[in-house]
């Protein structure tokens, strides 16, 4: 698949963000002491994580 410049812009605009909030809702996950809070942010952790290695396969990372 050939992508163009820009938009490899945006999917890397995306993976910062992408990444950002995987980061924030794992470190949330694990600092919450309400157990459900904690299990739905590592749940949002994770899912963010995979859309930012789906987004990664699209520039061949």
């Amino acid at each position: 698949m050939n992508v163009t410049s820009k938009e490899l812009e945006l999917i890397s605009d995306a993976l910062t963000a992408e990444g950002l909030i995987c980061k924030k809702a794992r470190a949330y996950s694990k600092t919450l002491t309400d157990v459900e809070l904690a299990e739905c942010m590592a749940k949002v952790a994770d899912e963010h994580e995979q859309r930012y290695n789906a987004l990664l396969s699209l520039i061949g990372g």
